[in-house]
């Protein structure tokens, strides 16, 4: 569908009244302001600072300081709600729930997306704050979740989105705590997305922004993905996934001897291509992983059927594409060798496209980038840019001012059983998040 255009965020007129030029007014009025000099506008990091410093931001700010056990507390009740991509409706209703619970006006989008309000505001413009709702793993029972003595929280998704779902949560509740800041975030909009990891092939960002009513309003996307705040993701990572499927009649290992081998010729395939070494400090950088691998049913008993999963991604289209066709062209060689070889029944190949992740990149002088710094540089975070794969990737694809941060606290383990979170030092990430949107909604258009 038609996206409508909407205006970039930072770049409305009004925002800087030294735009004004003598030549946008009529000619009479130009003579009387000529020698007139207006005012500098204050540094970014001032204004972070001065909105810091005002009630009743400054006590929301310290919010997160003494609700810490609540905001432990939810994290480990939503980590503990098993979540894997294409299985979040369980854990969307129980955030659903919550946002109710702390007065927001929420429901769930045909996208299987959570969308909330702190205040009943229909018609927009917004900015969102949003994470995803699911992880790679996903745990079978409550004690797969669990908090260490050292204080850190283990089990799966407990960083990877654990962090970012539990900061909507803690600062829907900020808000929620001080009556006299409903006006100030009345455009904000809190979103809790479906399908952000691997097969989901990013579909809830998907829908909010191309389909969603609430999508079409959004002027900027504050993405929260992880704990770690060091980083600034501004550059999507485009991606491309595929399913790999060698088929053949399959046989007995001893009397049909000689036939075409799926397996054989799937790993000649895939020893083939890595054998092609991509650089991993390059320009572009460009990455592979087989993550993958399936096929045979017994161990005397020649396969009907081989297939593997492949993720390539690269910083540049040009060399994304060019990783694709090797794939091609490495497995069509694997099966004419096996074929060749073979002197019985042969195999056939199919590849098939399974996701594709655009990409994108946010112009260095956005506003959203210039609020991230400024609000850094007040609280003394020092952070980078980077290019990654994440929500994000949809926004910045089509234009739409969007950046990707940690929602503070530190993990690692990250799509693996071992994945865990500290919430060490998690008020100064959501302080960075709670300043943040008070930049962005303190200049949006009206």
């Amino acid at each position: 569908m038609t996206e409508p255009a909407r205006p970039a965020i930072g770049t409305w007129a009004l925002a800087n009244p030294q735009s004004l030029t003598p030549n946008k007014l009529n000619w009479h009025l130009a003579a009387s302001i000529k020698t007139v000099a207006l005012p500098p506008d204050p540094p970014l990091s001032k204004v972070a600072g001065d909105l810091a410093d005002s009630a009743p931001l400054r006590d929301a700010l310290q919010w997160f300081v003494r609700q810490k056990q609540w905001i432990n507390e939810q994290h480990l009740q939503l980590c503990r709600i098993a979540a894997s991509t294409f299985f979040e409706q369980r854990r969307a209703e129980w955030m659903l729930a919550q946002f109710r619970t702390l007065g927001c006006v929420a429901r769930i989008d045909r996208g299987g997306n959570v969308i909330a309000h702190p205040v009943e505001n229909r018609t927009g413009p917004y900015i969102a704050l949003t994470a995803h709702l699911d992880t790679v793993l996903a745990p079978r029972k409550d004690e797969e979740v669990y908090v260490a003595p050292d204080g850190r929280l283990h089990g799966p998704g407990t960083a990877d989105n654990g962090a970012g779902l539990t900061a909507l949560l803690a600062i829907a509740r900020a808000i929620n705590s001080f009556p006299d800041l409903a006006d100030d975030f009345r455009n904000l909009v809190f979103v809790a997305n479906v399908g952000e990891e691997g097969e989901g092939n990013l579909s809830g960002m998907r829908y909010l922004c191309r389909q969603s009513s609430t999508g079409s309003r959004i002027q900027a996307f504050l993405i929260l993905d992880g704990p770690n705040i060091d980083h600034v993701t501004s550059q999507a990572l485009a991606s491309r996934r595929f399913d790999v499927t060698i088929s053949g009649p399959g046989g007995h290992s001893w009397s049909d001897y000689g036939f075409a081998n799926p397996v054989h010729a799937l790993a000649r395939a895939i020893a083939s291509f890595t054998e092609q070494r991509l650089p991993s400090n390059g320009s572009p950088r460009s990455s592979y992983n087989f993550g993958i691998i399936e096929g045979g049913s017994s161990i005397n008993s020649i396969p009907t059927h081989a297939r593997t999963k492949v993720d390539i991604r690269s910083e540049s289209p040009a060399k994304l594409d060019e990783i694709a066709a090797l794939l091609t062209n490495t497995v069509e060689r694997a099966l004419e060798t096996e074929n060749e070889r073979a002197t019985g029944a042969k195999v056939t190949a199919k590849i098939k496209e399974i996701g594709s992740r655009p990409g994108g990149k946010l112009r260095d002088d956005a506003y959203i980038l210039q609020a991230i710094r400024a609000v850094d540089a007040h609280l003394g975070i020092r952070s980078h840019l980077d290019c990654a794969s994440t929500d994000a990737n949809v926004p910045l694809s089509m234009g739409l001012p969007a950046i990707s941060i940690g929602a503070g606290g530190h993990g690692g383990g990250a799509h693996t059983p071992l994945e865990w979170f500290h919430p060490e030092g998690r008020e100064l990430g959501l302080k960075r998040v709670l300043l943040t949107l008070s930049l962005l909604l303190r200049d949006l258009p009206a």
